[in-house]
């Protein structure tokens, strides 16, 4: 007989409400950490399909991730998009506190592990902190005009280098950025992508690639971020800081640089996509910290 269509979403859905029944807390977690995935790889997505669009003379210009959120409050049922994101970036900020502070993903307390746990605690301040901006969105949908991303990065900057200390404040974001575009190229060559996913065999066979891709993209794109952020701090300068949309910007007016800002820019879509492949197929260990 005939399989119909809809019979392994019901099944899907049969397992989903099986595992609340038996173990709801660990069960509601796990859904809330792929949905941050999930709003991970969507924000990706939309600045790298943007940067293709403005290398292409579609769009004005390129956006960083404050810039792509803005842009989704103009389309149809925006501010339904705005929330579910919103929400999915505090879950993936509560993942990586699960990762950095409970040791969830067990990395162990080697140097490396702490090093790499104190990235993920860094990146869920960072979505935190884009969750929070989500929601001022929200509150502040009827006075948003057009999108200046590098604006809103030099008025952040600007402020920090107005405090005591500030400038080598400043300087140290711009060095951890810089060291995070590095990790993300020394992971195309040296990371395991695979060894992460619950996948089969052909999904594993082509998700690698996927996400070498996206983390090369990404930490082309870091690259010279951290490095204006740097020459920001040191020249106690904020006009010299940029985001990611300025960066892929800046990249533009170089030599060859639409096919430079496109090729980084296909990237991004890339990790996007892992993000999702991560979304369905990541181990998620939230049993031994929350328990059932």
């Amino acid at each position: 007989m005939p399989t119909s269509a809809t019979e392994p979403a019901a099944s899907a859905l049969a397992q989903v409400r099986a595992w609340l029944r038996v173990a709801p807390l660990s069960a509601l977690a796990e859904l809330a950490c792929r949905a941050g995935y999930l709003a991970r790889g969507f924000i990706y997505l939309s600045i790298g399909i943007m940067a293709v669009a403005a290398a292409l003379d579609l769009t004005p210009k390129a956006q960083g991730s404050r810039g792509v959120l803005e842009a989704w409050a103009h389309w149809p049922f925006g501010v339904v998009l705005l929330w579910l994101a919103g929400l999915g970036l505090y879950a993936f900020a509560g993942w990586r506190l699960l990762q950095s502070v409970f040791d969830a993903d067990r990395q162990g307390d080697s140097l490396r592990a702490i090093g790499s746990r104190l990235g993920q605690a860094v990146s869920g301040v960072v979505y935190g902190a884009l969750g929070v901006s989500v929601f001022g969105l929200i509150d502040t949908l009827e006075d948003l005009t057009e999108t200046d991303d590098q604006a809103q990065t030099r008025q952040a900057v600007a402020m920090v280098l107005g405090l005591p200390g500030g400038e080598l404040l400043i300087a140290a974001a711009g060095l951890f950025i810089l060291g995070a575009g590095l990790g993300n190229i020394i992971q195309v060559f040296g990371r395991d992508f695979c060894k992460p996913l619950a996948c089969d065999a052909v999904i594993g066979r082509w998700a690698p690639w996927v996400g070498r891709a996206g983390y090369l993209g990404r930490g082309v794109a870091f690259l010279p971020v951290g490095a204006l952020m740097l020459a920001a701090g040191l020249k106690t300068r904020s006009q010299e800081a940029t985001g990611i949309g300025g960066a892929l910007q800046m990249m533009e007016g170089q030599p060859h640089g639409d096919a430079l800002m496109t090729t980084v820019a296909l990237g991004l879509i890339a990790f996007g996509v892992f993000a999702f492949i991560e979304a369905r197929y990541r181990r998620i260990a939230v049993d031994g910290v929350l328990g059932r």
